[in-house]
């Protein structure tokens, strides 16, 4: 049989170690199953997903050069499990643009202008800052005379 990737095999597991599992594709080829490509969720310990001698499927991520297979469990399961498209919260996206002086306009902003905005943005939050401290100094300069 003929390794390729995107390819799906299923493999017998022979070994496990801190980082992944290796897994054996028949034929004396022998790939791995990173620990970040076991599973969609954080994996903290692989042997509670997988042990030894046990029979898994597994999808062919890369053949290196020097012959090492990548395999994953995850990219599998994601195949299998296509999730609707993740909507963008474009209301909190829109707050931030407005905040910052950066609205969507039909032409794009050059960059120049877009630094201009920021800066005067910047200014004017520096400038309420400084004001709301010496207000809570009780009326105080920084050189300590009354005003």
């Amino acid at each position: 049989m003929q390794l390729e990737v995107g390819n799906i095999l299923e493999g017998k597991v022979t070994g496990i170690t801190k980082f992944g599992a290796f897994v054996d594709l028949g034929e004396g080829k022998t790939g791995m199953v990173h620990i970040s490509e076991v599973s969609s969720t954080y994996v903290t310990e692989i042997t509670e997903h997988i042990k030894e001698n046990q029979i898994v499927k597994v999808k062919i991520l890369s053949i290196g050069e020097d012959g090492k297979i990548r395999l994953s469990m995850k990219k599998l399961n994601n195949d299998e499990e296509k999730k609707p498209p993740r909507r963008e919260n474009t209301s909190l996206k829109r707050d931030f643009q407005n905040d910052m002086g950066f609205q969507k306009k039909k032409e794009p902003m050059s960059f120049e202008d877009m630094l201009s905005k920021f800066k005067q943005s910047s200014d004017e939050k520096m400038s309420d800052l400084k004001r709301n401290m010496d207000s809570k100094r009780g009326g105080y300069s920084r050189k300590g005379n009354a005003r």
